[in-house]
């Protein structure tokens, strides 16, 4: 077993396990055990348990995007200090500011991509267990025994073997099906992925983000990552794109619900929020409470000034 291999061992255990397991649930209820289907809901049942257990560091994430948003001004200025300096001190020194700015307010750019990172193990690992389905013939290291790796070798969707390629079909001059449902899935992988950037980018970002570098990465990731899923999708198994499109449309609906219910601060989103809340009549109620004390409490204060005067009057006539 290569390194690699051995990485992968207990992602592709943790995955058979689960796999097997909403495999047997399904086929308790009646479902053929070999058909296509019922091993795409499988993978559907992966998606969730995958993706449930990475809310804690989705929720991380939104907090660190609420922190990248207060230092954006911050390094706007950093910017600008050094604007036009191409010298090797000056882009060190502005290098290390920013280091230092983002030690000093606890903030981690790529903080974004860790949801995304943190499934790639579990990509590769299915990508893997279907591999070896398909070409090795054999059982998984886990709970995929003899006969479940056949079934899941000659599962088949609408005529499409799950463990077959764009790119083999293509190849091979067949299962035209196979051609078919792959193109569809790279165009809606495509999709899914471009509308989620590009809520986040048009509708989640207040002016002061959209001036600093961290609006630059998102636009790249806005056109990055759909194309690299265009690119690379026709390499993927049936199976392992039934994955990605699940969990392509969960980020997807995730990012609605928080943008739609945690807005960025001076964000469209946040501006719709704000509107929603008014026309129910719940923001005005909030904001009278705010600012009530904070205008009438100074006045006290200022009103002992003439009191003390008139007071002061009065010591005079007692000087006898």
């Amino acid at each position: 077993m290569d390194i690699i291999g051995t990485i992968l061992w207990p992602i592709k255990w943790a995955i058979e396990l689960i796999l097997v397991g909403f495999h047997s649930l399904f086929t308790f209820f009646g479902m053929d055990a070999d058909a296509g289907l019922t091993w795409v809901l499988s993978i559907v049942g992966l998606v969730v348990v995958v993706r449930a257990a990475l809310i804690p560091v989705f929720v991380r994430q939104i907090k660190n995007q609420r922190r990248m948003l207060e230092v954006a001004p911050h390094l706007k200025k950093i910017q600008d200090k050094y604007k036009g300096k191409k010298d090797q001190f000056s882009r060190e020194a502005m290098s290390r500011e920013t280091m230092e700015l983002y030690k000093r307010t606890g903030t981690n750019p790529l903080s974004s991509c860790l949801p995304l990172l943190l499934q790639m193990p579990i990509f590769f690992g299915l990508f893997s267990v279907l591999n070896d389905a398909a070409r090795n013939d054999a059982a998984g290291v886990g709970l995929l025994n003899q006969d479940l790796a056949d079934s899941l070798n000659q599962a088949e969707l609408f005529g499409a073997p799950l463990s077959s390629t764009f790119i083999e079909a293509l190849n091979a001059g067949g299962p035209w099906q196979t051609m078919v449902i792959a193109v569809v899935m790279i165009v809606l992988m495509t999709a899914s992925q471009f509308i989620t950037q590009l809520q986040i980018v048009s509708k989640n970002m207040s002016p002061e983000t959209k001036a600093s570098p961290m609006f630059r990465q998102q636009r790249i990731l806005l056109y990055l990552l759909p194309l690299v899923f265009a690119v690379s999708g026709v390499a993927f198994p049936i199976g392992v794109m039934f994955y990605w499109l699940t969990s392509n449309f969960w980020t997807m609906g995730q990012q609605f619900l928080v943008i739609r219910n945690m807005p960025t601060p001076g964000s469209e989103a946040a501006k719709a929020r704000e509107a929603r809340l008014a026309r129910r009549g719940k923001l005005p109620a909030s904001d009278d409470a705010s600012p009530t004390p904070e205008v009438e409490a100074p006045k006290p204060t200022q009103r002992q000034q003439p009191i003390s005067k008139a007071r002061s009057k009065k010591k005079p006539g007692n000087r006898k």
